[in-house]
């Protein structure tokens, strides 16, 4: 578990510290005046291929039987990536760079996500998505400590956090070896496989577990992939505070508040077998949380916005982990499974971009994005509702 702990937080600071920090600072500083628009398409395009390779890693891991050579395999090409998107300097290669870092970290990520249905019985699963939840605030505060300290320095940001990963991998498969491989599956002809690939979604609840998660991703990173530029151009700074310096405070106020909420909602959900409402009410009140920054666009209400919604988003994202694990439909395609379930955190974030881009230059400026982003995060907490197979 301390393994899948130092994986999964090695995943998160790169998400965190490139995509809140790194990235905006690098579109900025290229094009200043399209910055908005640049970063929904760089962000909307990218997650294309995230969704596309979580997937396709998982079936494929589940296929060999082994999940620490695409663990291995998707770290060091994510260095690679890495190092190329911080010696670039024009938007169409900082694009395909980013496209490339999603694709080989999702390679990785699914092989990760395997690990926990593999091996941690169903009593176990929310203490042990807690645990694994702790990876978004410890991770998520490193990268984005490490992108702040490093935004004047591009190329030294991205290959620390390129480093951090490929080290992840090398300790989880060294320490912790692969299950004995399983017998192959029978072969089976193209479509039925196609058909095989997304059956997991015809499944009652796993469908609404999707839907659900989809609905969260997409309110979540609406507003939180545009917080540096939300902090440049919306909300009333101190005097001297620049917004990477902000960015390096309300991380780890919001990922402190995310690691109480996880371990919390997690053992909680364990020890009295509910789960369906900590993911409710969680989803809910981080749709509602978003109305503190219209409000109040100021310092101190972006500090309240900060530590509620990473409550909020902390114990959602941990039992609602544990929720998935438990309603997927065969234990032999969890990869897989778990891999179609990405694309409801890959799939949103494509449309988050271009929705947010949209929103911000057309219907309202940043208000408009944090209730439009509110509004959907109360709807996934509605699609837990017809979940059957959990409490």
């Amino acid at each position: 578990m301390l393994l899948l702990l130092v994986a999964n937080s090695s995943m998160l600071a790169v998400y965190m510290g490139v995509g809140s920090v790194l990235l905006p600072t690098q579109i900025a500083s290229i094009d200043p005046a399209n910055k908005v628009a640049i970063l929904g398409v760089v962000g909307g395009v990218s997650a294309v291929f995230a969704t596309a390779f979580n997937p396709i890693a998982g079936a494929l891991s589940d296929r060999t039987g082994r999940r620490n050579p695409w663990i291995l395999g998707g770290a060091l090409a994510s260095l690679a990536a890495l190092a190329f998107l911080g010696n670039v300097h024009t938007a169409l290669l900082v694009g395909i760079g980013w496209c490339l870092v999603q694709a080989t970290m999702n390679v990785y990520q699914a092989a990760v996500t395997a690990v926990v249905p593999d091996r941690i019985p169903a009593a176990r699963r929310g203490t042990a998505s807690a645990l694994v939840g702790l990876a978004l605030p410890i991770g998520g505060t490193a990268g984005v400590l490490i992108g702040s300290q490093t935004a004047d320095h591009l190329r030294t940001g991205y290959l620390i956090l390129g480093a951090i990963v490929a080290g992840a991998a090398v300790l989880l498969a060294t320490f912790c070896r692969d299950l004995p491989k399983r017998a192959p599956a029978p072969a089976v002809p193209r479509r039925e496989k196609l058909a095989a690939f997304m059956s997991a979604l015809a499944h009652h609840d796993f469908r609404w577990a999707f839907i659900g998660r989809a609905l969260m991703i997409l309110g979540y990173f609406s507003v939180i992939g545009y917080q540096l530029y939300i902090l440049d151009d919306h909300i009333a700074l101190p005097a001297g505070l620049e917004p990477a310096a902000a960015m390096a405070i309300l991380t780890p106020v919001s990922m402190v508040a995310m690691a109480v909420s996880t371990v919390a909602g997690g053992m909680l959900s364990d020890r009295w077998n509910r789960r369906k409402v900590f993911v409710g009410v969680s989803a809910a009140v981080t749709g509602l949380v978003t109305v503190i920054p219209v409000v109040s666009p100021t310092w101190t209400g972006m500090l309240v916005f900060s530590a509620l919604n990473g409550l909020a988003f902390g114990c959602f994202m941990a039992v609602d982990t544990a929720v998935v694990t438990l309603v997927l439909p065969k234990a032999e395609d969890a990869a897989r499974d778990m891999g179609v379930l990405n694309i409801a955190n890959a799939g949103p974030q494509i449309i988050a971009p271009f929705v947010a881009s949209a929103i911000v230059t057309t219907l309202g400026g940043y208000a408009s994005l944090f209730l439009i982003g509110g509004a959907l995060s109360l709807l996934g907490a509605l699609a837990i509702v017809p979940i059957r197979g959990v409490r």
